[in-house]
């Protein structure tokens, strides 16, 4: 799963590990006592129904000619009894392995969904929303019945399998091995398809894992789509996608389908010679063949396929399930690259000294974008990082989140290593508002209060006033308790960034990141939140990233990044007496502006 890109397939080349089957049953394991009652209560029912047939078979041969009617009667009864009990253990089976299934399935989208919270940056960098999210609610879906109904149902019937077998050898050994003929058949059969129909499931997987990718940007980008008449052509994109998918399904379910015509023709061709057999042999004068016999064959013959269609399902179903369940362990297992190393401490209440030393870093491209990184902000002071696109500004504010590791170098706060503390201990005491200014489905208060659960109402609505936000929240019909939609959809993106302006300084942090906080927000706004940001700020260490250099001038010392390095570095007037490259930057802005 490395690549990012909705048309590439994600290859899993390797040879099915059946240890992933022991790792899904390690899930199971905490049910085993309602798994253990659904087998022995299925076992019983298998085992009392074998005596129907028998019981056909003592009507037939014994109580019909013998015109005894009590004992007709009396198995009647009993073949009645069996029917019930039957239909009852189904109805117990069906709700206890439902039980289990569905407590598996909430455990294993828990802890998938878990890791991907654990899961660094650079994992999310390199990898379509669409085909993270099909493995938590498709991939887990699809396990379902296998995790409900497959594991009791293969159980049961592969003991059922047994008794027939042991109840037809016990009425004639000749027609038993008669019937079994067509299993090494079906074996052969069975194992010749088996690498192709894993196979074509691993690819109906890819298929419909780039069909969720593709959706999924494309609703995320709707209104570029609009913007720019993409419609017609995004159709045929989808289209396309829809139809591979559909392809591969097909495909996929044509080798499934395999099995049960298979299983049904060997099963009459059984069927058929369990009779020309048979009856040759009863006018043949063999005494072990009688009417009777042969009706009871009859019906274990049904019932000896019955099971056999069921093992072949179960294992259309397990090798279907096994496509997904590789998805889902490769993602539980993908490694932790950002965390916390072994013996790290909390971090101690933060005073806000930020050092970096000789710090290198490169994403996975291995293009470097820090090369050899080296400042101090001192407690309480604002740096503003400057610099043309690209030059390494928000890896800066990254790398001292903690949200990727550094190659080399030190990232110290108040002289404390900061890989040596705990991710958890560190963020806390930060405040963080990225250039995504993502919205959560919910309401204002609730999103505002995102970062800190305890705050009171009053305090949400000082951070609101401070950001300049209350006007326009109280403006809404709802004031703070108006729903907003995912991403914020019904506010400006100007209002998206005072709410999170809000939620970062809700967190009352002790060192406050602010990556292009007020690129979106109107001059007239910008200037008010000058005056809050003012006060705010007073105590706090704060980076500050901005391409409108009208709103750092007032920072204490001013960084200039280009290809990833401090070219220059001071506050606004020292800068601009030394006309370099923050100097022309400031005039090239200005003059535009002016």
């Amino acid at each position: 799963m490395a690549r990012n890109k909705y048309d590439i397939d994600e290859e899993l080349e390797e040879e099915f590990d059946f240890g992933q089957l022991k790792r899904l049953a390690k899930y199971v394991g905490p049910y085993k006592k309602d798994m253990i009652k659904a087998i022995v209560i299925m076992l019983l029912s298998s085992a009392l129904s074998m005596l129907i047939p028998r019981f056909f078979m003592t009507i037939m041969d014994v109580y019909i000619p013998e015109g005894n009617i009590k004992g007709i009667v009396m198995l009647s009864i009993a073949t009645m009894a069996i029917v019930v009990f039957v239909c009852a253990s189904l109805k117990t089976k069906i709700i206890l392995t439902n039980r289990v299934g569905q407590n598996v399935i909430y455990a294993l989208r828990r802890d998938l969904f878990v890791h991907l919270q654990e899961l660094p940056f650079s994992y999310y960098d390199d990898r379509p929303h669409g085909k993270i999210q099909v493995r938590v609610v498709n991939y887990v879906n699809n396990l379902s019945d296998l995790l409900s109904n497959g594991i009791v149902n293969t159980i049961t019937d592969l003991c059922s399998l047994i008794f027939i077998i042991l109840f037809m050898l016990s009425i004639n050994i000749k027609l038993t091995f008669v019937c079994m003929c067509g299993i090494p058949i079906l074996a052969v059969l069975i194992w010749t398809v088996k690498k192709k129909q894993r196979r074509a499931w691993q690819i109906e997987s890819n298929k419909q894992s780039n069909l969720n990718a593709y959706i999924a940007e494309s609703l995320n980008g709707i209104r570029v789509t609009q913007s720019f008449v993409r419609e017609e052509v995004n159709q045929n994109i989808f289209n396309g996608l829809s139809s591979d998918y559909k392809s591969a399904w097909m495909e996929a379910v044509r080798y499934n389908m395999m099995l049960s015509p298979i299983v049904d023709t060997i099963s009459v061709l059984t069927t058929s010679m369990v009779y020309v057999l048979g009856i040759n042999w009863m006018i043949g004068g063999e005494a072990a063949i009688t009417a009777g016999v042969l009706i009871a064959f009859t019906g274990y013959i049904s019932r000896f396929w019955t099971p056999i269609t069921t093992l072949a399902s179960f294992y259309n179903s397990l090798l279907t399930s096994i496509s997904y369940l590789e998805r889902i362990f490769e993602t539980i297992d993908e490694p932790v690259t950002v965390k916390d190393e072994e013996g790290a401490v909390d971090m101690p209440i933060i005073q806000g000294a930020v050092e970096f030393e000789n710090v290198d870093f490169a994403y996975e491209d291995g293009i470097k974008r820090l090369d050899k990184v080296s400042f101090r902000a001192n407690t309480g002071e604002s740096y503003a990082i400057v610099g043309p696109t690209g030059a390494g500004k928000t890896t800066i504010i990254n790398l001292l989140s903690r949200f990727y590791n550094i190659q080399s170098g030190k990232i110290l706060i108040d002289g404390i290593d900061i890989s040596k503390v705990t991710i958890r201990s560190l963020r806390k005491q930060m405040g963080v508002m990225l250039q995504d200014s993502f919205i959560f489905s919910g309401t204002i208060m609730d999103n505002i209060r995102y970062g800190n659960h305890e705050a009171s109402d009053e305090e949400v609505i000082r951070a609101a006033q401070i950001v300049r936000a209350h006007d326009f929240i109280m403006a809404m019909e709802q004031g703070y308790s108006t729903q907003v939609n995912e991403r914020g959809s019904r506010l400006s993106q100007g209002q998206r960034q005072l709410i999170s302006f809000a939620r970062a300084l809700l967190a009352n942090p002790k060192i406050l990141i602010l990556d292009e906080a007020t690129s979106s927000i109107d001059t007239e706004t910008e200037i008010m939140l000058q005056e809050g940001l003012a006060k705010l700020l007073k105590g706090r260490t704060s980076f500050i990233i901005a391409h409108r250099l009208s709103t750092i001038k007032s920072a204490d010392c001013i960084m200039y990044i280009d290809k990833g390095k401090i070219v220059e570095m001071g506050c606004h007037e020292q800068l601009m007496k030394q006309k370099g490259e923050y100097y022309n930057l400031y005039l090239s802005q200005y003059s535009f502006l002016a």
